[in-house]
């Protein structure tokens, strides 16, 4: 007998694919199921959610593989799904919709619409039957047919003032006067009155890796040298990175931490944290020189290169939380395996480490994490640290090599343009930081197979998996792979990367730009028309694109000269000048960007034979320094000529004695060149 499928089974997004078995009768967004709802006069039901959200797969076994459920929606409602992750536009129409209604947001995200698309009642995860204060879905399912059928009008009301509200809520807000450097201040100042001191982190549980708050830090503390600043930034690395939201074994973070102790993560791990969080630890390991956070960072980009790379070179979205249908299945140990695999010997020692008891500390299970610092632990053990870390790398690499044999999470290999663009970047990042080919290559590979597989007539596009593009690209998907490409550029002065990051600049602006209220909208001009065109401002877990934007375009227009640029970065800026004043807790990636703005950002030309021991000599000089605030260049060609046409910052730049030479300058006016490494860090540092 073949297994039933509905409207979901020709889609490539693995989440809706997870669904296509159901018997609820699904539609994947479209013309043809918002046409069957006006036609047929029903409500919308709208589930969105994303392939490793643990209490969608749970909504989904109880409510949407119930046949009773499944009968009331076939009935009744039009059912559509959508992955939040390929259609980002309708998650944020409707995120702000159930956040009106409930006071929070979260997936699944379930929505009733009216059949224009125009959302009335809606929450997120409902129990099949009354439970836990929540309403079953099962009774609220009957209760919006009642009420759908009796009360229409009221419902129109309702959901004409809460379309209206949602379309305020992208309105821009530009400041009366100029912005200042007070206000990046103003938002370090709040991150230390909300910093856990005791564990890191700002607030309580559950507690979600805040790489953009720890950026902002870092370059507060570079600018003002308040120590407090970057003391809060690195506590919170170190507790994020010792604690079971870090997987121990093989690198890469979950998603975030149930508890404030950074313990018990759901265990989903995320394309994005991943790309954020190892350019954090690498801008940490650039302000400290702690190997640490080096580590850290090469640790999660090699676990990126080892399970989440494609064979094309495109990096995939995600990792389950659950394996066999149980959530950390994979990542949980007890005593007793721990010795089978490391014999008596190693057990010990081990097991007190990472904090693996009988009790466990997770649902009768362990979670791996470092409790104390070797240090301390050493004191304590009376054993040195070299064979405490010998008997502990030891230990992993075995642990590890069994966990690979075990049942792994699902993955979903969709590969998506703005999550490659911010692991582009990172990727970059760190292969100037350490000099290790396999990330630069990592990013070409990326990069290359974006631009060559993943545009369409109009320009870019979204989404790929299983050899098919598709869907409109959105503005974060043009503002993330501007900014890889200007790193990969940065990190390989390859003029391609800068040509493809300028055009697609171009392109970004032509399409988002709006020429009425400044700023960026979400979707192209020639996006399919929804309810509202939204403006997206505030960070969440990604930085918001118009944030990125802003950045992007400041830094492509110190790089390439041209002023249309920067007054487009700056432009957005100051859109949204009075949300910064109001609240710079919603938006400190746009306050990194107007940091970069009035922080004078410096323009660096070096100058030498690319493959000369002196020219990487001084380019380690520079990567060395934490200097967030610049841009890079490389001129290799004849002595006086600027080999490189794109980059006027360039034009003079000579080798000077037959060395490498580098020229730090503010708006193209340069200080005295210097040939001398050590004299080119103390003055970045110094500056």
């Amino acid at each position: 007998m073949t297994e039933r499928e509905n409207h979901l089974a020709g889609e490539t997004s693995p989440y809706l694919l997870q669904h296509r078995h159901n018997p609820v009768d699904w539609h994947p967004w479209g013309e043809e199921a918002l046409a069957l709802a006006r036609e047929e006069d029903k409500t919308i039901f709208l589930s969105i959610g994303y392939s490793a959200c643990h209490w969608c797969h749970v909504m989904e076994r109880e409510s949407f593989e119930n046949e009773e459920i499944a009968e009331i929606l076939n009935r009744a409602f039009i059912s559509i799904k959508v992955d939040r992750e390929e259609r980002p536009d309708l998650d944020a129409i409707y995120m702000e919709a159930v956040q009106m209604i409930s006071g929070q947001g979260g997936w699944p995200m379930s929505m009733f619409l009216l059949p224009d698309q125009r959302p009335f009642y809606g929450g997120t995860y409902f129990p099949p039957e009354d439970m836990h204060g929540r309403p079953g879905f099962k009774g609220l399912l009957l209760r919006i047919i009642e009420i759908f059928s009796s009360k229409r009008n009221e419902l129109e009301v309702n959901a004409g003032k809460m379309t209206a509200e949602i379309e305020k809520m992208s309105a821009v807000a530009p400041a009366a006067g100029e912005l200042g450097l007070d206000l990046v201040s103003r938002a370090a100042k709040d991150l230390e009155n909300r910093f856990d001191s005791s564990w890191g982190g700002f607030g309580g549980a559950p507690k979600f890796p805040p790489s953009m708050a720890i950026m902002l830090l870092l370059r507060e503390w570079r600018r003002g040298k308040n120590e407090n600043h970057l003391k809060i930034a690195e506590f919170t690395l170190q507790r994020m990175a010792l604690g079971g939201m870090y997987d121990q074994l093989g690198g890469g973070f979950h998603r975030y931490s149930v508890d404030p102790y950074w313990l018990v993560p759901h265990f989903e791990k995320m394309l994005y944290d991943n790309a954020l969080l190892s350019r954090v630890y690498l801008e940490a390991f650039q302000a400290s020189g702690n190997a640490f956070y080096l580590s850290v960072a090469t640790d999660t980009l090699d676990y990126v290169l080892r399970e989440m790379t494609s064979p094309e070179g495109g990096f995939y979205s995600s990792q389950d939380a659950d394996s066999e249908g149980v959530e950390g299945k994979f990542f949980v140990w007890r005593p007793d395996e721990v010795e089978a695999v490391l014999g008596a010997k190693d057990t010990g020692l081990f097991c007190r480490f990472y904090d693996v008891t009988e009790p466990g500390n997770f649902e009768g299970q362990n979670i791996l994490r470092i409790p104390k610092g070797p240090k301390l632990f050493c004191e304590e053990e009376d054993i040195d640290q070299e064979s405490l870390l010998e008997i502990l790398e030891r230990g992993r690499q075995k642990l590890f090599l069994v966990r690979e044999k075990r049942v792994k999470p699902g993955r979903d290999e969709k590969i998506l343009t703005s999550w490659n663009g911010l692991m582009i970047g990172s990727m970059a990042m760190a292969g100037r930081v350490t000099e290790e080919e396999s990330y630069l290559e990592a990013a070409r590979k990326a990069a290359d197979f974006i631009l060559g597989q993943m545009r369409g007539e109009r320009g870019l596009l979204r989404t790929h998996r299983g050899g098919v593009s598709k869907l409109n690209a959105y503005l974060d998907d043009y503002a993330f792979l501007i900014m890889g490409l200007i790193d990969l550029y940065e990190a390989t002065f390859e003029n391609r990367w800068l040509e493809e990051a300028a055009a697609l600049a171009r392109e970004m602006i032509t399409r988002f730009w709006d020429e009425d209220g400044e700023g960026f909208f979400f979707t192209a001009n020639d996006h399919e028309d929804l309810i509202v065109r939204k403006k997206t401002s505030q960070d969440g877990a990604i930085p918001s694109g118009n944030s990125v934007a802003a950045i992007a375009l400041l830094r492509l227009g110190k790089l390439l000269g041209h002023a249309s640029f920067s007054e487009k970065g700056v432009g957005t800026i100051k859109a949204y000048g009075q949300l910064l004043e109001k609240v710079p807790a919603a938006f400190h990636m746009l306050l990194l960007a107007l940091d970069f703005y009035l922080d004078r950002p410096l323009e660096i030309a070096v100058a030498g034979d690319p493959r000369s021991p002196d020219s990487q000599t001084a380019l380690r000089a520079v990567n060395r320094v934490f200097l967030p605030n610049k841009v890079l260049a490389f001129q290799s060609g004849t002595e006086g000529v600027n080999s490189n046409n794109l980059v006027p910052l360039l034009d003079g730049k000579v080798r000077l004695e037959g060395a490498a030479t580098v020229y730090i300058c503010e708006n193209f006016v340069c200080r005295e060149p210097l040939t001398d490494a050590e004299a080119v860090e103390e003055r970045l540092r110094n500056l």
